[in-house]
């Protein structure tokens, strides 16, 4: 069997004003290639990955998709998610 995962991540700090995005592809429990929108290209980890990583980072149309991914996917979110994460602090102890 094998697994195939791809995730989006939004990291938050002191609401939007830091934000990083990162998306990561995951093939069975190996880290092949990843985005972080702080480093700003893709980064390879398996000799697929490399190769993933040097097409797209070659590629003017999905870097300026990534780079902008964190007004367009991360900011934009924010509001919908703000009440289950921010406002919902030390709700526990309550």
């Amino acid at each position: 069997m094998f697994q195939e995962l791809s995730t989006s991540e939004c990291h938050f700090i002191n609401g939007t004003e830091k934000v990083r995005f990162v998306e990561r592809f995951i093939y069975n429990r190996m880290q092949d290639v990843m985005f972080d929108s702080d480093v700003g290209h893709y980064v390879g980890f398996t000799p697929y990955g490399e190769r993933w990583a040097r097409d797209w980072n070659s590629d003017p149309v999905i870097m300026e998709s990534r780079r902008t991914a964190v007004d367009w996917y991360c900011r934009h979110n924010y509001e919908g998610i703000r009440p289950f994460s921010v406002e919902r602090r030390g709700e526990r102890g309550a």
